[in-house]
């Protein structure tokens, strides 16, 4: 149970909000109560609660169904559980498809009451992380980037988007796999359902089939209540299972069941559960190479492989540095409210000869902490130097393409700042210290010293 939730509970019967209300507050939720249609939607929009308890009949200029439609309308990721004692199933059809997570029967029961709340939050607390993720990616916005690897995955989200067919995003740690199925979603038919995102790798084996599936009360040692998994919450939506190359075999059969019969079971139930989910897996292994290897199922692979999608490495696309730095630095003065850095020719000139292991997620994380350090200043090559992951000269590539402040100058001119910059670094990675700094640039000590103070290289003895 979510803590302290805020819940709403719309009815024109004071007694039953009185008894709901007390049910729930002796949960630990916290409780709102309107007596009308137009008085709850008020509230809502006033206020925006957890989940909302909404009756079907109801006098007054709203009754239950028409307060539905205005509340998906105006606030789709709160999720709304109606509750009539003389509906027929044509009312239960018609909520549903307006969008009503689900239908309870009055008299209500207190067990009925906590085990659908308890799934409402499970989904608006699905929907939070979905946006949560979408905000850290930047995915408010434009994927950032128009080199031509970049130009060529876009087209190819903007083709695939509208289908429902099953994409693999392949590519290194750190390429922004989630960023793309994000993308995809929005630009979907399924929009406005959820995206739900489950990381194959971080959930113990012996629980993913709970998470994925969900599971019933007393199906294991510590299920006390029942549990809706990943599918059921995407249901109507998107499902990204990152990192699909880590699931274990059992796993695996399970997973292609689901994708081939279009239903699961929750683990200790019997009954299936029919489940209408676009999938889109990610992984940064070599798929193909391990159906070989005999580490995934080759069916699956198939199954999961009907619009392959592979992302280009940061290295691979120096063209979208320089944007990616401004833009991560923009996302930083926006979520401090801290003036954001300037960066140097140089700094931006050594930020394109780093080769990037970690891709865009790295140089998110450097440009942070850049941005910390260095507020309202002017970053310079020697900050960017200090902290990047290089233990190796084999960490920058060679400058094939110089910036514009290299080759705009005198050839002499040039070639003393591009020493400057293999100076300043090589004494950063060796914390000062000359003679290391000599052993790294492969010369001797006097010499460097002489190089040094022709370019006016400060250093600390």
């Amino acid at each position: 149970m979510t803590p302290r939730a805020d819940i709403l509970i719309i009815d024109d019967e004071p007694n039953l909000r009185r008894m709901v209300a007390a049910l729930l507050v002796a949960e630990g939720y916290s409780t709102r109560e309107a007596p009308s249609g137009r008085s709850g939607v008020d509230g809502a929009l006033e206020h925006e609660p957890d989940a909302i308890l909404l009756d079907l009949m109801m006098p007054g200029e709203l009754d239950g169904m028409a307060a539905l439609g205005r509340l998906r309308e105006r606030l789709p990721d709160v999720p709304v559980v109606m509750m009539s004692g003389r509906a027929g199933l044509s009312d239960a059809v018609k909520a549903t498809k307006l969008g009503a997570f689900h239908f309870l029967e009055k008299p209500l029961t207190p067990e009925s009451v906590l085990l659908t709340l308890r799934s409402a939050l499970e989904l608006r607390q699905a929907r939070r992380e979905a946006r949560a993720l979408r905000e850290d990616l930047g995915l408010a916005g434009e994927m950032v980037g128009s080199s031509p690897a970049m130009a060529r995955v876009r087209a190819l989200i903007e083709r695939i988007a509208p289908s429902d067919a099953r994409v693999l995003l392949m590519g290194e740690s750190g390429t922004g796999k989630e960023l793309v199925a994000a993308a995809i979603h929005r630009l979907s038919g399924r929009r406005d359902r959820p995206f739900v995102r489950v990381n194959c790798a971080a959930i113990p084996r012996d629980l993913l089939e709970s998470e994925m599936f969900g599971h019933e009360r007393g199906a294991f040692t510590g299920a006390s209540d029942r549990r809706i998994g990943r599918f059921e919450l995407a249901d109507t939506g998107t499902l990204l299972l990152d990192e699909v190359g880590d699931l274990g075999a059992e796993a695996q059969a399970k997973l292609l069941r689901a994708i081939e019969a279009h239903e699961i079971e929750r683990v200790g139930g019997g009954k299936p559960i029919h489940v209408d989910v676009r999938i889109i897996a990610a992984t940064n292994m070599d798929l193909e190479r391990a159906t070989k290897d005999g580490r995934f199922r080759e069916d699956l692979f198939f199954r999961l492989n009907v619009i392959p999608l592979s992302l280009p490495p940061l290295r691979e696309r120096p063209a979208d540095i320089t944007p990616l730095v401004l833009h991560f630095s923009a996302l930083y003065r926006a979520r401090s409210g801290r003036p954001a850095p300037r960066w140097s020719e140089g700094a931006l000139a050594l930020l394109h000869r780093y080769r990037w292991p970690g891709n865009v997620r790295e140089l998110a994380n450097i440009v942070e902490r850049l941005a910390i350090l260095h507020p309202g200043a002017e970053v310079q090559p020697e900050d960017v130097a200090s902290v990047l992951h290089a233990d190796s000269e084999s960490a920058l590539t060679p400058d094939a393409s110089p910036s514009p402040a290299l080759v705009d100058q005198p050839l002499n001119d040039a070639l003393d700042e591009y020493e400057r910059l293999l100076i300043q670094r090589a004494l950063s990675m060796a914390d000062g210290n000359v003679a290391e700094a000599a052993r790294r640039l492969q010369t001797d000590r006097p010499n460097l010293y002489r190089r040094m103070r022709r370019l006016g290289v400060e250093w600390s003895t």
